[in-house]
């Protein structure tokens, strides 16, 4: 098959056993059949099918669109994907809506392609492929770690090379500019299986690189973090930076509870801080190459209201004022 058509092994099995492969007019639905050299083979694609998720008019923030792809920047709230306790409002019901026919199918289906995830309370920028050929282009780019992914995030305490804790703490690194490096491999937690977990054996691989743009306090007390992510696992940031003795404020899995040292920050930023209903990440920045033209992208999203209003009262801005 062209390269272009992007059909993957596993679509081109399924569609000779579905009877879509002929030969001089005789459907080949058997995947050995022999064929012989001067053979002319017809593989005919049927229309895209339906799925079962359901279009719904939820209005999105897209930052780019084409024939192939879509760049969304994604609420804090919002689920990527139909799931057991999230069967509808997803990004994905958004997306049949918004898309609708110019969605060409992704593996014989008219879906999104979806090629990476970021939690439901986790905001910012990802990318969705609205074609075959997108699809496989952009899963390949995430599976090499080509794609550049960075986030913000506020944390408990202020990274630093010259911390001894940091020392004893496995898996955990410096690199030059104080750039703090997390390496480990991430699993199921052994009991709570809606949590990941740093382990050593096992699991997957996963690195990421934080360093500090900002801290708060007096003595400090939080840091704003640049992340970057070379791999990219479900929950990783937020399970490296807990490990690391750093848990992003407002996380309510692997927050713990962490409290301010009383008058380091002023009375209305701790405030605001120990109330914030959500883990304090945004994906800013996201960098690919285009899967069809080869153009470079990169793509940036300023901080939701939330997160700018909370830096804003760290460092002494007056709010709605």
């Amino acid at each position: 098959m062209p390269e272009a058509a992007a059909l993957s092994r596993s679509r081109l099995a399924r569609l000779i056993a579905e009877g879509a492969v002929s030969r001089a007019g005789a459907v080949l639905d058997n995947p050995r059949a022999r064929v012989d050299e001067g053979d002319e083979i017809t593989l005919t694609l049927p229309p895209a099918a339906a799925v079962e998720t359901a279009p719904q008019a939820i209005a999105l923030d897209v930052v780019f669109e084409d024939d192939d792809l879509i760049v969304i920047d994604k609420p804090a709230g919002m689920v990527v994907h139909p799931a057991p306790g999230s069967p509808d409002h997803t990004l994905v019901n958004a997306l049949l809506h918004h898309c609708g026919a110019a969605l060409s199918g992704v593996g014989g289906e008219r879906r999104p392609g979806i090629v990476h995830r970021i939690d439901k309370d986790t905001s910012g920028l990802l990318v969705v492929a609205k074609s075959d050929r997108a699809h496989h282009g952009l899963a390949a780019q995430f599976e090499a770690h080509t794609a550049e992914r960075r986030y913000l995030a506020l944390v408990h305490g202020v990274p630093d090379a010259g911390d001894p804790r940091l020392r004893g703490v496995r898996g955990v690194g410096f690199e030059p500019g104080n750039v703090l490096r997390i390496d480990s491999q991430l699993a199921r937690h052994r009991t709570d299986r809606q949590r990941q977990a740093v382990v050593f054996s096992g699991g997957r691989h996963a690195v990421t690189r934080a360093r500090v743009l900002e801290s708060f306090g007096a003595p400090p007390q939080l840091a704003l973090l640049e992340c970057r992510l070379q791999t990219g696992r479900t929950h990783q940031i937020r399970v490296h930076m807990a490990h690391a003795g750093h848990a992003l404020v407002g996380d309510p899995v692997y927050g713990g509870k962490r409290r301010l040292r009383a008058g380091a920050l002023p009375e209305e930023a701790a405030a605001a801080v120990t109330a914030f209903a959500r883990q304090a990440l945004h994906a800013e920045s996201l960098g690919f190459t285009h899967p069809v033209s080869g153009a470079a992208l990169r793509f940036q999203a300023p901080l939701p209201g939330d997160m700018a209003q909370l830096l804003d009262l760290l460092r002494g801005v007056p709010v709605g004022r």
